[in-house]
C-alpha cells in the first residue's frame, strides 16, 4: 500500500531505524551478532582433513617416488625371461649298446624331459592341487595367498616355525629358472612376484607349467616328473595311477622329509592330503579319492640303467671322447643319445677271460698274501653274521665274489653273506689245495676275513686274491673299426685308468709284423733269406730268444719263430725310415726312433693303437681306425656325427673294379696243397681265381636294386703286401710262438707274440677276416714277469679264449686274397710253407740283395752309442736318420734247406722284442 506521505508503507513500525538497517547503532557503532546467529561449522574438523590429506598426500608421493627407485632398482637386476621361450632343460645322455640297449646314462642331473602335450592330466591336477590350485586364474602372483601367509606368520612370529610359503608355480618357476635362489627375505620374495608376472606375460600356462614339472627336484636323484615316476615306481608317466601321481604331488613341499623308504608314515599322510584336495577341485570323484588312499606306498626298487655289467671301461672312454668333443655342458646335460659299438656278451666274455688269466698268473707267481683283515673272537655258532656285515668290501674285488670270515682253520669251513634284504648267512668249507696254498703264504686262521666267489653249480667255494698284475684286451670288428669290447684292467672301481688307451708299453716282437709289411712294400718276397747269425752294434749285441742261430733263414721262418737277428737285418736292409713311416702310417706310434733296436719292438705303443694296425692288415690295406661310438644324436633326433669309414653310396652305373675275394676252390688256403703245386723246392705257383666283389657276380654290374657300401678309408698299404704278411702270420698260429692262441680255433687266424725286453710285458695280437683282438698282460710300474713268461705262454691262452667265443656263432670266412696273387706251398728249408707271392716273384726263390758290397753297420747306423739306461727310457731315444743299406751276411740264390751249422749262442737278447 501507498501511503500519503509516498514511502509506500503503512505507517506501521518495524521496530528498525535508518542507523540500525545500516548495520550500526545510532551512535555509528557496529552491533555484536546475536549468540544464536549463523556460524560455519565444523571449521576445525576440516581443517585437520585438510592437514591429515595433505600429509597423505605427501606421504605417498614420497612413497610412491620411494616404491618407483626401489622398483627400479630391482627391476635393472632382474634376469631376462625372453630365454625362457625357447627352453630346454637340461637332460641326461644316454649311452646305447650295439644291441640298443642302455648301457650308461650321463647325468650331472638325471631327468627324463617330457612335453605337455605328454603329462597326463591326473599328473598335472595332483600337482596342481597340491601347490597352486589358481595357477590358471591368477596373473602369477595370488595376493590371496600372500595375506594369509603373512597373517598366519604374524601370528606365529617367535615360534621356530618355518614361514610359510605363498609362491604360485609361476613364482617357483621364477626362483628355480631365472633367481637360483632359495634365501628366505622380503627381497627375495619380491623379485619373484615381478619375475613371475613377466612370465605370465611372456609364456602361456601350458609352457609354465611344462618347464616347472620337468626342472623341479622330487628326490633320490631325480629332477622332473618323468624320472621321478621311473625312480620311485620304475614306471613310464603314463602308466601311474591316483595314488601314485599324488605321491608325486606330494614331493615338492619335501622330498627329504617324504621320502617312502624312510618316512613311510609321513609320505603317505601327504599323498592322501593331495588326494582329498584333487577331490575337492573336482579332479577325482570322492570314491576314487578313497579307493586311492588304501593303496599301499610301496615303492618299486628301480635300478638305474648301467653300466652293464664289465662295461664301465667302454663307458668312460665313450665319456671322455664325447666331452672332448661336445664339452662337458653338453655331454651332461644335453640329452645326446649315443649309439656305441659294445657287444655286451663278448665284452662279459672278454672281461671274465682277463680276469681268468690274471688269477692264473698270480696263482702261479706267488703265495697267499694274507686275509683281508682280522675279527677277533669269532664263534663258529655265535653271531659271527653281525661282525662280518660290519666290514668293507675292498674296491678291487669282483662282484660276483664276497667276504667270508674264516669259522674254523682246520677245517676250512668259512661263512659268508648273501643278499641285502634280508641278508642270508651262508656256510661253506675251503677246497683243500686253497688250504694247502694259504699255507704256502701267510697261513689261516681262525676269524680271518678272506674273499671267496661261491660256485654256481654246487654249494662249494673258491678263495679269491686280487692280482698285482694287469692287464688289457680289446676286440675290434675289421671292417668297420667297430670297438666290440674293451678291458681297461683288474677293476674299474679300484683304477680308472684305462690301459687299452692310456697305457703307453713297448710291443716287443708283436711289432716285427710291420717290419716285414715294410719289406713286403718293396718288393721283398717271404722266401727272401736274411742271415741268422751273431752280429754286434757298438756296444749292443743283439741276439734270439733261444741264444742260437740259424744262419740263412727266410722270412716266412723267421716271422714264425720270432727270430731277432733276421729281423734286425731286414730292417737295416730297408732302411728304419721306412720302417718308421709305415707304423705311423698305420697309427701304431706318433713317432719313433730311426734306430735298429725299434724293429724289434723298442718304440711305445697302446694296445688300442696296435689293434688298429693289426686291423689295417686284415683289411687289405685300408686304414682301420678304432671307433668306440657308431653315432650321436641330439635331443630331437638329428644326427650330429656318425662314425666315417664305411657309408652307403649309390650302385655305380659302370662295373664294379673288384678290391678283395674270398679263397676259390683248389688254391692252398690252410694248410693243404693247391692243385698243380709241387710240395718242394721252387714250387710252380697257383693263382688266384679272378676276383669278384664281397656282393658276387650280380654286383659287379649296374643295377637299380638299391643302394651300396662303399669304403671311403685310404689305402695306407697295398692289399697284396698286406695279403702276404697275413698269409705268413697264420703259420705262427698254427706251428709257430703262438700255437696256444690258437688251439682248438677251426676258422682261419692269424697273429703274433709280442715279449718286450727282460720280461716286462707280454703280447698277443691276432685276427680272423672279421675279428682282431690284442692282449696285454704286465705290471703298471715296468717290471718283469718272470723268465719265459712270454706273450704267447700269457697273452695267448687269453686271446684264445676270447676269440673262441667270438667266432662260434660267426660263419667261417677265410682271408680274401687280391687279384693276381699267386698262393704256393714250397719248402723253406726248415718245412713246408705256404705263402702268397706278387707276379713278379717266384716261391722258394732268394734273390741276391748285395751280399759282399756292404760293409758292417757301425754303432751311429742302429745308434747303440746312444742306448738309454733302462728300457722305460728306449723309445724317447733320438733319431739318427736312416740306416745303411747293407746287411752282413745276406745269401744271395740260396737253395732251398740250405743252413748254417749252430753257432755257440752268446751277447744280450735284443732289446726291445724278445719272442
Amino acid at each position: 500500500m501507498t501511503l500519503a506521505d509516498g514511502s509506500g508503507r503503512d505507517g506501521r513500525v518495524d521496530g528498525t531505524s535508518d542507523a540500525t538497517r545500516d548495520g550500526g547503532r545510532p551512535d555509528g557503532r557496529r552491533p555484536r551478532p546475536p549468540t544464536g546467529g549463523r556460524r560455519p561449522r565444523y571449521r576445525l574438523v576440516r581443517r585437520l582433513a585438510g592437514g591429515v590429506l595433505g600429509v597423505v598426500l605427501l606421504a605417498g608421493g614420497v612413497g610412491g617416488v620411494v616404491a618407483w627407485q626401489e622398483y627400479s632398482r630391482l627391476a635393472e637386476g632382474l634376469p631376462t625371461v625372453d630365454g625362457l621361450r625357447t627352453y630346454q632343460p637340461p637332460v641326461m645322455s644316454r649311452l646305447y649298446s650295439g644291441d640298443d640297449q642302455i648301457m650308461a646314462e650321463l647325468a650331472a642331473e638325471r631327468r627324463i624331459f617330457v612335453p605337455y602335450s605328454a603329462i597326463p592330466e591326473r599328473v598335472r591336477n595332483a600337482f596342481l592341487a597340491a601347490e597352486d590350485q589358481k595357477f590358471f586364474t591368477h596373473g602369477g602372483v595370488d595376493p590371496l595367498a600372500i595375506i594369509r601367509a603373512g597373517l598366519t606368520d604374524l601370528m606365529m612370529h617367535g615360534s621356530k616355525h618355518r614361514p610359510i610359503g605363498a609362491s604360485t608355480i609361476t613364482q617357483q618357476v621364477a626362483r628355480i629358472m631365472l633367481l637360483g635362489s632359495n634365501a628366505v627375505s622380503m627381497e627375495r620374495k619380491a623379485k619373484e612376484a615381478l619375475l613371475a608376472m613377466r612370465l605370465e606375460q611372456t609364456l602361456s600356462k601350458q609352457q609354465i607349467l611344462e618347464i616347472y614339472l620337468n626342472e623341479i627336484y622330487l628326490g633320490d636323484g631325480a629332477y622332473g616328473i618323468g624320472a621321478a615316476a621311473q625312480t620311485y615306481f620304475n614306471k613310464p608317466l603314463d602308466q601311474l595311477d591316483n595314488a601314485e601321481a599324488a605321491f608325486l604331488g606330494a614331493l615338492p613341499k619335501s622330498p627329504t622329509n617324504y621320502n617312502p623308504v624312510r618316512f613311510p608314515q609321513a609320505a603317505t599322510g601327504r599323498r592322501n592330503w593331495v588326494l582329498e584336495r584333487m577331490a575337492d577341485l573336482h579332479a577325482i570323484t570322492p570314491q576314487e579319492a578313497r579307493a586311492a588312499e588304501q593303496e599301499p606306498l610301496i615303492p618299486a626298487s628301480f635300478t638305474r640303467p648301467g653300466p652293464v655289467p664289465g662295461s664301465e671301461w667302454f663307458s668312460e672312454e665313450v665319456r671322455r671322447q664325447l666331452i672332448d668333443k661336445y664339452g662337458i655342458n653338453s655331454t651332461m646335460e644335453g640329452g645326446l643319445s649315443v649309439h656305441t659299438s659294445m657287444d655286451p656278451h663278448l665284452q662279459q666274455v672278454a672281461t671274465t677271460a682277463l680276469h681268468e688269466g690274471l688269477m692264473r698268473y698270480d696263482r702261479a707267481h706267488g703265495g697267499w698274501r694274507g686275509p683281508v683283515t682280522h675279527l677277533d673272537d669269532v664263534d663258529p655258532h655265535g653271531d659271527w653274521a653281525s661282525a662280518l656285515a660290519r666290514v668293507g668290501a675292498p674296491a678291487s674285488m669282483l662282484t660276483t665274489w664276497r667276504l667270508a670270515v674264516v669259522l674254523s682253520a682246520a677245517t676250512g669251513q668259512v661263512g659268508w653273506l648273501e643278499g641285502k634284504s634280508p641278508v642270508i648267512p651262508r656256510t661253506g668249507e675251503l677246497p683243500v689245495r686253497d688250504r694247502s696254498w694259504m699255507r704256502t703264504g701267510k697261513g689261516i686262521a681262525t676269524g680271518d676275513v678272506v674273499m671267496i666267489e661261491p660256485m654256481a653249480d654246487s654249494s662249494g667255494v673258491a678263495l679269491r686274491q686280487v692280482p698285482r698284475v694287469e692287464g688289457a684286451l680289446t676286440t675290434i670288428d675289421v671292417r668297420t673299426g667297430r670297438v666290440l669290447a674293451m678291458v681297461g684292467g683288474w677293476s674299474f672301481r679300484a683304477s680308472q685308468f684305462n690301459r687299452v688307451t692310456q697305457a703307453a708299453r713297448q710291443p716287443g716282437s708283436s711289432f716285427k709284423p710291420f717290419v716285414y709289411l715294410a719289406a713286403m712294400e718293396q718288393g721283398i718276397s717271404p722266401s727272401q733269406k736274411f742271415d741268422d747269425s751273431p752280429v754286434s752294434y757298438g756296444e749292443w749285441h743283439p741276439n734270439n730268444y733261444e741264444k742260437d742261430f740259424w744262419g740263412p733263414t727266410m722270412l716266412h721262418d723267421a716271422l714264425r719263430e720270432s727270430r731277432n737277428l733276421v729281423t734286425i737285418r731286414l730292417a737295416a736292409q730297408i732302411g728304419m725310415k721306412s720302417v718308421a713311416d709305415m707304423a705311423q702310417k698305420l697309427d701304431l706310434v706318433h713317432s719313433m726312433p730311426l734306430v735298429l733296436p725299434a724293429a724289434l719292438g723298442a718304440v711305445e705303443t697302446t694296445v688300442m693303437r696296435e689293434a688298429g694296425a693289426y686291423a689295417t692288415l686284415a683289411a687289405g690295406g685300408h686304414l682301420v681306425t678304432p671307433t668306440l661310438i657308431d653315432d650321436v644324436k641330439d635331443r630331437n633326433g638329428n644326427v650330429l656325427w656318425r662314425a666315417p669309414g664305411l657309408q652307403l653310396g649309390p650302385m655305380p652305373a659302370t662295373p664294379v673294379s673288384p678290391t678283395s675275394v674270398p679263397a676259390s676252390p683248389g688254391v692252398v688256403s690252410s694248410g693243404g696243397v693247391a692243385s698243380g703245386a709241387v710240395s718242394s723246392g721252387a714250387a710252380p705257383s697257383v693263382p688266384v681265381a679272378s676276383a669278384l666283389p664281397p656282393g658276387g657276380p650280380d654286383a659287379a654290374t649296374a643295377s637299380d636294386t638299391g643302394p651300396v657300401l662303399q669304403d671311403t678309408r685310404p689305402q695306407v698299404v697295398s692289399a697284396d703286401s698286406a695279403y702276404q704278411v697275413v698269409t705268413m702270420l697264420r703259420d705262427v698260429i698254427r706251428r709257430g710262438t703262438g700255437v696256444r692262441a690258437g688251439a682248438g680255433i677251426d676258422q682261419p687266424v692269424a697273429g703274433k707274440t709280442g715279449t718286450s725286453q727282460d720280461f716286462n710285458d707280454a703280447w698277443f695280437a691276432g685276427f680272423s677276416p672279421d675279428l682282431v683282438t690284442v692282449v696285454w698282460i704286465g705290471f703298471d710300474t715296468p717290471q718283469s714277469l718272470g723268465r719265459n713268461e712270454t706273450g704267447g705262454v700269457i697273452a695267448g691262452p687269453i686271446w684264445n679264449q676270447v676269440m673262441k667265443a667270438a667266432l662260434a656263432e660267426r660263419p667261417r670266412v677265410d682271408f680274401r686274397a687280391p687279384p693276381g696273387m699267386r698262393l704256393a706251398q714250397y719248402n723253406t728249408g726248415m718245412g713246408m710253407a705256404i705263402d702268397a707271392f706278387k707276379p713278379d716273384q717266384q716261391p722258394g726263390i732268394s734273390v741276391d740283395m748285395g751280399a759282399g758290397a756292404i760293409g758292417t753297420l757301425t754303432a751311429a747306423d742302429t745308434g747303440a752309442e746312444n742306448m738309454p739306461d733302462s728300457e722305460s727310457d728306449m723309445a724317447t731315444a733320438p733319431g739318427h736318420g736312416p740306416v745303411g743299406n747293407g746287411v752282413p751276411g745276406t745269401v744271395g740264390q740260396s737253395s732251398p734247406g740250405s743252413s748254417a751249422p749252430p753257432v755257440p749262442s752268446g751277447g744280450d737278447i735284443g732289446m726291445g722284442g724278445l719272442y
